[in-house]
């Protein structure tokens, strides 16, 4: 026994001195408000987050499914300006939270589904982003196989001794890529967030400008910009319209997941305006020129190599290796590099420390945020990702269309903090395991939030039996192609109503945000009255704020 527990203290991860069993399993420093020395990322750092996060492999392709359906080139492309221009709105909806009180999306979401209700959508969150991590990470590995191939070209899926079964999805080729790719990545995995951001900073460099080459030498062997440019829209009337808003809402549904947890990052910004107007304007231009890049690419190769365009730029890669010399090859070498440096830093923002921030919420007292993010590695791995991606395997639709599910989780949480409370939270609260905290609820399951949340379900569920082919009514299908508003909107109202009828403790009357008044937290209870003990203020940010809780409990201040 003592054993157990010499092992049980060494495995344990850093935490406040003084913490209560309960509070061993609702924080760490991980899960606390980021300190003033560690909110770094100024304007320039999200800037540069998002132009390496647009230059992705999904982004490149993210209008060929529209095109395919029927749109011009240009009304494909008008869908991604508009789509991500209203994913950057709900970004910033989201990540003003982190930006005021400095915590993650597992916090914040205990003030809306209560202290251990937030279990599940952080679990659910945790479990998507593992999957994505091992097929982001598989995708990437084909980075690495054309970057072998670029300079041995016998390293070749079709010649080399196959050991895994026809129908697995992969080569030995493949999944040596993947593995090499895989490992790899993991010394990225081990820096904080705070200094992270030097990753993304040199991703903005290098992988646009892989980007625009990729452009310049696909139009230059075109000797233009190839049919797709003047191919006109295949529809008309309501067809036309219908398709231009599933084009929208798709680009919106791709973004889902990082809508939601956006604040694990904007509660490093030095001010909340560095986390507003820098992710307003470049998601969209950003997503934007990736996405037209892709058109123009892809439409080159129709006139390159004749028939269909080829979507996927890792695909034509491979192309430009089996018909060039030396000199091409190693372009593709130079590109496939910047490919693999974009999907590395895609796996890192959208899945690693989202996974790695909801495993450290899931079991705190042993996982913080490095550990969680080996795990999500390890899990990614180990899920033989390459199963999932094989034609007949309908996964990837399941998986794009479950993330549609997270605008119920988005509508709460932007309805508890922007009209239930005004912009008001108690954060030592957020860490309060007791019965008598004002985000307890009494069981610690905020039923109000749940009840709201499967509603936001319920409306798109019929819709999305028939995006995975089963027969649905039609009016199902037309408020599925509107499945993140329907979601976020309908959990949103019903959140509120709810809290109209009956109210919630810890609200504003005024819209009140006091979460740059907090310098320091201290989250251990007082041992003489058993409260928390007192967070230290800024006093001249403090200044005139009427602190309000409707608990019976009075919570303790003291300026410095």
């Amino acid at each position: 026994m003592g054993g157990l527990r010499y092992w049980a203290d060494r495995l344990a991860v850093e935490s406040e001195p003084g913490l209560t069993t309960a509070q061993l399993m609702l924080t760490n420093r991980d899960l606390e408000p980021v300190e003033p020395n560690k909110r770094t990322w100024g304007w320039a750092n999200f800037v540069a987050f998002w132009i390496s996060d647009a230059f992705n492999i999904n982004t490149w392709m993210i209008s060929s499914s529209m095109i395919v359906a029927g749109l011009s080139w240009w009304q494909a492309w008008l869908c991604v300006w508009l789509g991500y221009f209203i994913a950057a709105a709900f970004v910033c909806l989201t990540g003003r939270i982190g930006a005021i009180y400095h915590i993650g999306f597992p916090v914040v979401n205990r003030a809306s589904f209560g202290i251990w209700g937030s279990l599940w959508p952080v679990f659910n969150r945790a479990a998507m982003g593992c999957i994505w991590y091992g097929v982001q990470a598989y995708i990437g590995g084909h980075c690495i196989y054309l970057m072998i191939r670029s300079i041995w070209r016998s390293w070749d899926r079709d010649t080399i001794p196959n050991t895994f079964p026809e129908d697995s999805g992969t080569t030995t080729a493949d999944y040596v890529s993947f593995f090499l790719f895989w490992l790899l990545s993991l010394p990225a995995i081990w820096f904080p967030v705070h200094q992270i951001r030097h990753l993304f900073t040199v991703k903005a460099y290098i992988v646009p400008c892989c980007g625009l080459a990729f452009f310049v030498w696909a139009v230059v062997r075109a000797g233009g910009v190839g049919p797709i440019i003047r191919q006109p829209s295949a529809l008309q009337g309501s067809a036309l319209a219908w398709e231009f808003v599933r084009g929208i809402m798709s680009s919106i549904a791709n973004f889902a997941t990082l809508i939601v947890n956006d604040p694990d990052f904007a509660r490093f910004a030095r001010t909340p305006r560095d986390a507003l107007w820098s992710q307003l304007f470049t998601i969209p231009v950003s997503f934007a020129v990736t996405s037209f890049i892709g058109i123009v690419v892809s439409s080159s190769s129709t006139v390159i190599y004749g028939g269909d365009p080829i979507w996927d730029p890792l695909e034509l890669l491979e192309r430009f290796i089996d018909d060039g010399g030396s000199g091409q090859r190693f372009g593709v070498f130079v590109i496939s590099l910047g490919f693999s440096l974009a999907q590395l830093g895609t796996n890192i923002a959208a899945n690693s420390v989202s996974a790695g921030t909801d495993l450290s919420a899931l079991i705190p007292r042993y996982l913080n945020i490095r550990r969680g993010g080996y795990i999500c590695a390890a899990i990614g791995l180990a899920m033989c990702p390459y199963t999932l991606l094989t034609d007949s395997n309908q996964f990837i639709t399941y998986l794009s269309a479950y993330s549609v599910f997270l605008s119920s989780i988005a509508g709460v949480m932007c309805s508890d903090y922007y009209i239930v409370r005004k912009g008001y939270l108690e954060v030592k609260e957020l860490y309060d395991g007791r019965k008598s905290g004002p985000y307890f609820y009494g069981v610690g399951i905020h039923w109000r939030g749940y009840v709201a949340y499967i509603a936001g379900i319920i409306i798109n569920v019929i819709g999305f039996a028939g995006a995975i082919g089963r027969d649905v009514p039609v009016v199902a299908t037309y408020i599925y192609h509107l499945n993140f508003f329907a979601g976020f909107i309908i959990s949103a109202v019903v959140y509120w109503g709810l809290c109209k009828i009956s109210p919630i403790p810890a609200c504003s009357d005024v819209w009140m945000e006091v979460g740059e008044a907090i310098d320091e937290l201290r989250l251990a209870y007082d041992s003489e009255n058993g409260s928390s003990t007192e967070a230290l203020i800024n006093p001249n940010a403090a200044k005139g704020t009427p602190y309000k809780s409707n608990d019976d409990r009075n919570t303790v201040w003291r300026a410095h």
